[in-house]
């Protein structure tokens, strides 16, 4: 007796039994589209809407003009740091005033963490916790 016919029977399955997938006609397959549309919806997730990976960029602008490149990071979902320490007091006020308010839109949050660093994080990164630090009054213009 062959291990076939031992599962078989052990099984007792027959050969009228056993089913093949045959595949669906373009007809079939539409139908069963039509019938899953006023169906419940599933718990399947689409893949592209879960992000792998979260960059973080780390800038160091020089001057105002490279704000609006620090911006796009942040509408593209990425989080960025921020050291103002190369940028003039007035031009670190008015980026840090633009990337609050660019913050502020995209429902986002922007954190001092150090003297003259900011962390700035879109909505899809959540910032818990906070760094204090005693700050010399010169270092407080931001």
């Amino acid at each position: 007796m062959s291990l076939r016919s031992k599962f078989r029977r052990f099984f007792e399955m027959d050969d009228d039994v056993v089913e093949q997938e045959v595949p669906l006609s373009e007809e079939e397959q539409y139908a069963q589209y039509e019938n899953r549309q006023g169906a419940a919806p599933s718990n399947v997730v689409s893949l592209q809407s879960v992000q792998k990976s979260s960059k973080v960029m780390l800038l160091e602008p020089r001057s105002y003009e490279e704000v609006q490149d620090i911006a796009d990071h942040l509408c593209s979902r990425k989080a960025v740091i921020i050291n103002l320490q190369r940028v003039p007091r007035e031009q670190g006020r008015r980026i840090v005033d633009f990337l609050s308010g660019t913050v502020y839109a995209i429902g986002g949050d922007i954190q001092k963490v150090g003297s003259q660093i900011f962390f700035c994080a879109p909505d899809n990164v959540d910032i818990s916790g906070a760094i204090t630090d005693i700050m010399s009054e010169r270092d407080e213009h931001y």
